[in-house]
């Protein structure tokens, strides 16, 4: 049976699953409830100075029969006193010593209240500590969350006053609600931190009700923009992920967050970089149970692969991951439908047609039955046709052998630019 034991940055727990900071990870008894049922960590609701939250809190945005395809929420951190939540991560950290707990920490930009907050939670046994800068509501507008983590400067400051004193690992949290994620994963970096997480949640509204024109969710007839994550919001995590994990500059391990709501899901984030996993939403949906068959997925992924641990295959995707200047233009793959399989329900002719490159032809046979056919030279292998096709195996997307060698944008530009210089020359 393979290996899921991790270590990020020194914090070892018995797998990669850890409940991310959030409502699931609020008290003693969740977190115990969890670890009983499998999960390997936790990341404690964050804590900081007592606030007051609002009633209602969530919403979900479903799509095509999928129920919470994504999750909105305006709930601040624990509303529970710090002294509480201290004397239960102690309780907890001692009744289940080999799982890793983490706080999350979140307070005003000043140097003395991260030292204050630092001390007093890495007295009670956490194994290390989570600094949250990507919170987008509540706390941000009074200079906390994501308004510091969308300003590096406060990023790199504010871990290095907490490096100051820490005696557990750090890791960072960084927010989404930024143009390019790497620049504040870096100054994380720079100050000091020895992991860092993403991603927090992004700023949404869920919806409004188009009968009372309330937004969704409302608190007396008002609203304000939340948190949004669950499975529609995985792909914007990946690539986060995997853009840090390319960073040569931003050499710390990474624990993945957003979307994860199966082991399939947990596999692509650490063949994209990720050490771990962090998951809220599907836990939030479906119970703490669902980490049985996370564990069992991985396992028996791990064992078919002949893969011994999750080392084999943590970041083995991130050299494939570039940018579109370093694509191949000659590789060339084309459409082709099964007939045989294809029921002409003619979506992927509509599609074609309509809004894409008019390369799938109506024809009909000897006896006068209509089939489709892709006329290949046409075809630019967009893969609309296979995606829209309701029928697995009725279209495959097939590579052509190229009669042109592999070049990539980049080295087109430069082949361009080596022959302007010689013809310059060449006048001279």
């Amino acid at each position: 049976m393979a290996d899921l034991r991790i270590n990020l940055a020194g914090i070892k727990s018995p797998n990669p699953f850890w409940l991310a900071s959030a409502p699931p990870t609020n008290s003693g008894y969740q977190v115990q409830r969890a670890f009983e049922a499998g999960w390997g960590g936790a990341v404690w609701k964050t804590l900081g100075d007592p606030i007051l939250n609002v009633s209602s809190r969530f919403a979900a945005v479903s799509f095509n029969g999928q129920k919470v395809a994504g999750f909105n929420n305006i709930e601040l951190i624990t509303d529970r006193p710090l002294e509480v939540n201290l004397k239960e991560i102690y309780e907890t950290k001692k009744r289940f010593p080999n799982h890793a707990i983490i706080a999350s920490l979140m307070v005003e930009p000043k140097q003395e209240k991260w030292h204050e907050i630092v001390k007093r939670v890495e007295d009670v046994g956490v194994d290390g500590l989570e600094l949250n800068f990507g919170c987008p509501h509540g706390m941000a507008e009074r200079g906390m969350g994501s308004a510091s983590g969308q300003v590096p400067e406060l990023v790199e400051k504010q871990t290095y006053w907490v490096k100051e004193v820490a005696q557990t690992p750090v890791i960072v949290k960084l927010t989404p609600n930024i143009t390019d994620i790497t620049v504040t994963a870096e100054a994380a970096v720079q100050g000091g931190a020895d992991a860092i997480s993403m991603i927090n949640t992004i700023n949404s509204l869920a919806g409004v009700d188009i009968d009372t024109w309330n937004t969704i969710p409302h608190v007396a007839g008002k609203g304000a923009h939340g948190g949004y994550c669950g499975p529609a919001v995985k792909p914007i995590a990946l690539n986060m992920v995997a853009e840090c994990a390319r960073n040569p500059r931003i050499n710390v391990p990474i624990s993945g967050i957003g979307g994860i709501s199966n082991w399939k899901d947990t596999v692509e984030y650490l063949l994209m970089g990720a050490t771990g996993v962090q998951i809220c939403t599907a836990a939030m949906h479906h119970g703490f149970r669902i980490v049985e068959d996370m564990i069992e997925g991985l396992s028996n992924y791990l064992d078919e692969k002949g893969i011994a641990s999750l080392d084999g295959i943590i970041g083995k995707s991130v050299e494939r991951y570039s940018d579109w200047g370093n694509l191949d233009l000659n590789y060339k793959i084309v459409a082709r439908i099964n007939n045989d399989v294809c029921i002409n329900c003619n979506k992927c002719h509509i599609a074609c047609e309509d809004t894409s490159h008019q390369c799938i032809d109506m024809l009909k046979d000897g006896n006068g039955n209509g089939y489709l056919k892709v006329r290949e030279e046409d075809c630019v292998g967009c893969n609309l046709c296979s995606i829209v096709c309701p029928v697995d195996g009725a279209i495959d997307m097939v590579e052509l052998q190229s009669e042109q060698p592999p070049m990539t944008w980049n080295e087109r530009q430069a082949a361009i630019g080596s022959v302007q210089s010689c013809e310059v020359d060449i006048i001279k």
